[in-house]
This record gives structure tokens, sequence and C-alpha cells, in this order.
């Protein structure tokens, strides 16, 4: 796990690839299609960027690659995994930035 987190990590501080997604936050795709369906990515957090509410339309897995999240639900460090179900609601952010690993099954519904 630790030898994947590095690579993800490496890939996560380059610029080539990345797309501005909200204020502050960035996406690297790795798989799928922006607007449907499952997709894989990177998301990049400057530290203060926050995504707003919004629900989720399928599961949803997030890895946390380096640095922290938090949520309504908590905090979460670099190693954490972090599971959404199709229905819940919640906003995220990030303090102090960071990257994260993130599958989905659907995209969000910004609320």
């Amino acid at each position: 796990m630790k030898r994947l987190l590095g690579k993800l990590l490496a890939l996560g501080t380059g610029s080539s690839g990345w797309e501005p997604m909200r204020d502050g936050v960035e996406i690297f795709r790795l798989a799928g299609k922006p607007d449907h369906g499952p997709s894989v990515a990177l998301l990049r957090y400057r530290a203060g960027a926050r995504v707003p509410p919004h629900r989720h339309r399928g599961f949803e897995v997030i890895v946390v690659v380096s640095g922290t999240q938090s949520d309504e639900g908590g905090t979460y460090d670099a190693g954490s995994v972090v599971v959404n179900q199709g229905g819940d609601e919640h906003s995220v952010w990030s303090d102090q930035g960071c990257v994260v690993l993130i599958v989905w099954e659907q995209p969000i519904e910004f609320l």
C-alpha cells in the first residue's frame, strides 16, 4: 500500500494532465468519462479548498494519498479510506491541502 501511495503522490505533484474542477481543486482523470458512469481520478486540493454540499448518486471510495481531507464525519489522514454510499450528502474540504484517489460509480449532484 505504501508503494502505491508513493506512486500516486509522485503523479499528484506533477503539473501535466491536471484540470480545474472547483475553486482550489484540480482533477487528474485516470479512467472513465467526466459526465456519466464509473470513473477513477486523483483530486488535488489546495489548502483551504472546499467542494460544496453534494449528493452521491452512486458508490464512491476515496483513499487519502497525502495531506488531510475532511467532511462532516471527520478528518482523514494519508492512508485513510472513506466510503460514501449512493444518497449520502455532505461537503468536503482540506485545511492543509491534500491529494486523494477517488473511484466513483456515478458523478455527484451539487445541491
